[in-house]
């Protein structure tokens, strides 16, 4: 009956608290300089909150639509030189390998007789056009030899550009790698062959990589975009979160993107920290100080040698610090040591 007696005014302390009423009800604790030593109290400050940890999610680094591109063989033919390998940074427009190719040969030829074709009807174009002026010829037979070097014109420039948008040289032709990155994958080998089903190199853009995760229902709606995600030390934002919950996973898709030039390798899986913007007022603590009276979250202020016991609200924690809502301003001095004899002075006031 004592014990019960002992602690119905913390419990009594508390109910007020939590209903609203006036903060008088705190239980408060004073303590001389040297028994604040004694009993290895430390405290920190409470810093402002920005955001707090709302979710840690399974994800994987993937690269974003268009930052990973396939660099497929244009016409099939034999590897005659490989030039760049698996891992290798390289730049748009830097050779990967050297192709050699009949069909490289087969079209050379074809441009050849079309800059041949292209010739004839200039020539012809030309003598029609003095012919129709001097009366000689009609107008039609003049536009006939137009039209026909237009057709020759576009032929020959048609191969001209297939030849040259791939390096062609005699019967040979160079993969060249289309964007700024690192070179994923490269299933290529000297002598082997290679044909236009399969992309001998797979080509990531450097820095445009995306956190992929799956939001479980209960959260949907409490991300957006543009919150701050984490993973280890690498920064993401938000840039989309599916609407739709998916009928087999009961979650919805997520997509951030992280910092450029982060260092980040796709295809790992890692684990994702969302972060949601923090109410005003809120403040970030060592997780140190938090600890619990009679079933309520609580920390311990201290103001001159007094220590007030301050219900809290919190939010989430992430590594050693955690996030209070409610109950702390920004400045005050929490305790972060002692926290059990503080506990066991309370209970026993």
């Amino acid at each position: 009956m004592k014990r019960q007696s002992s602690l119905y005014p913390i419990g009594a302390a508390f109910l007020a608290l939590w209903t609203g009423q006036a903060l008088a009800a705190q239980a408060k604790i004073d303590l001389r300089p040297g028994q604040i030593a004694s009993l290895g109290i430390r405290t920190a400050m409470a810093e402002s909150a920005t955001d707090y940890l709302l979710a840690t999610l399974p994800a994987v680094i993937a690269p974003p639509p268009n930052a990973r591109v396939a660099v497929a063989a244009t016409f099939p033919g034999t590897v005659q030189q490989t030039l760049a390998v698996e891992g290798e940074m390289v730049k748009k427009g830097q050779a990967l390998a050297v192709i050699a190719s009949r069909e490289v040969m087969q079209e050379s030829a074809g441009l050849a007789q079309a800059r041949a074709k292209l010739a004839v009807a200039e020539s012809n174009a030309a003598r029609q056009r003095r012919l129709g002026a001097e009366g000689i010829v009609a107008g039609a037979r003049v536009d006939e030899a137009e039209a026909e070097l237009a057709q020759a014109k576009a032929d020959a420039a048609a191969k001209a550009a297939i030849l040259a948008a791939v390096g062609a040289e005699g019967g040979t032709y160079t993969l060249r790698a289309p964007i700024d990155g690192v070179v994923a994958s490269a299933h290529i080998e000297t002598g082997h062959p290679v044909d236009t089903a399969n992309a001998p190199f797979v080509v990531d853009a450097v820095g445009s990589h995306e956190i992929e995760a799956q939001v479980p229902e209960r959260l949907v709606g409490k991300i957006a975009p543009g919150m701050r995600v984490t993973v280890g030390a690498l920064e993401a934002k938000v840039t989309s979160v599916g609407s739709v919950i998916q009928a087999d996973t009961r979650s919805a898709a997520l997509k951030a993107r992280i910092a450029p030039n982060s260092g980040a390798v796709a295809g790992r899986t890692v684990l994702a920290n969302v972060f949601a913007p923090a109410p005003a007022g809120a403040v970030r603590l060592p997780k140190a100080a938090l600890t619990d009276l009679n079933g309520a979250p609580v920390v311990f202020v201290q103001t001159g040698g007094d220590f007030l016991v301050r219900p809290v609200t919190t939010a989430g924690a992430g590594g050693a610090e955690i996030v209070i809502l409610s109950g702390v301003a920004p400045g005050e001095a929490v305790v972060t040591a002692g926290l059990s004899e503080l506990k066991s002075i309370a209970l026993a006031k």
